[in-house]
């Protein structure tokens, strides 16, 4: 609000309606299904609302989410916004203009978004800084004087989670190194949603098109993946080179004051920039 001068409403999503209906069909089909008991009775005690949404989704999904099903941004970002903000102002009778603020080259599908499009009954989406590069989006933010995530500077590419599912090898490294309670928290993360799998296990970062040192991890059983791709070995990995056959010696050298931007964000560069001075 100080900032903007906006007032900002924070949407949050609720998945205990999803967890107790998996539990009714854990109680009457898991047997049925030939699934092990100890294994049901374990999912039937996990299966309660944390008050995380990201965990609760894991736990309703019986996995964590992946580069092919990346069901997070749906489920916890584009529908409680459509549901608790867009959908109660549609209907009367004014326009709607929903600001996003996506760039065309971080994915494929943003590719080919227009800047502007019309849903239907009144609402637009926006896209102002659709065909902005990087340097750009920090320039806005120095001109304005507003310091961007810190995260930024400490080796992260991607701060709307931390860590993204999709995140860098080198950003796994850097988080590992600088907030261990993070991999600490995953860890327990995993061992939750697991219990809640019908297959009895659960990784973080295990999609189906995963790859591994030993290989692809495509063809191995859910049990066989945790056994070698666990957030624990996913850190150990992020620590080496060469395609995981040696540890890279420079990542021992950590100083974890220093800045390690992608972009250059050392704090030093963000004083705010007067434009009409500076031409």
């Amino acid at each position: 609000m100080a900032t903007t001068g906006v007032s900002i409403t924070r949407v949050k999503a609720d998945f205990a309606r999803q967890i107790g209906g998996k539990r009714k069909f854990i109680e009457t089909k898991w047997r049925e299904q030939g699934i092990d008991e100890s294994v049901v009775l374990a999912a039937l005690e996990i299966l309660q609302p944390t008050g995380n949404p990201f965990l609760d989704l894991c736990i309703w999904k019986g996995r964590f989410p992946s580069r092919k099903a990346q069901f997070c941004t749906m489920e916890l970002k584009r529908d409680p916004m459509l549901e608790q903000v867009v959908m109660p102002l549609m209907g009367k009778g004014g326009m709607l203009i929903s600001w996003q603020g996506v760039r065309a080259d971080e994915s494929i599908n943003r590719r080919y978004l227009p800047e502007c499009d019309e849903v239907g009954g009144g609402l637009f989406n926006y896209r102002p800084i659709l065909k902005w590069d990087v340097p750009a989006v920090f320039e806005a933010h120095r001109y304005m004087g507003i310091k961007p995530n810190p995260l930024y500077s400490q080796g992260m590419g991607r701060v709307g989670c931390m860590p993204c599912i999709n995140c860098r090898k080198d950003e796994l490294r850097e988080i590992a190194l600088r907030f261990p309670e993070v991999i600490d928290r995953i860890d327990r993360w995993e061992q939750i949603v697991q219990l809640a799998s019908k297959c009895g296990a659960a990784t973080f970062f295990a999609g189906s098109n995963a790859k591994h040192p030993k290989g692809s991890i495509a063809d191995m059983t859910a049990l066989e993946v945790m056994e070698i791709a666990s957030i624990r070995h996913a850190v150990e990995w992020s620590k080496t080179a060469r395609g995981g056959i040696q540890y890279d010696l420079l990542s021992t050298n950590f100083d974890d004051t220093a800045c390690s931007s992608a972009y250059g964000l050392c704090e030093s560069a963000w004083e705010p920039v007067n434009l009409l001075e500076a031409v």
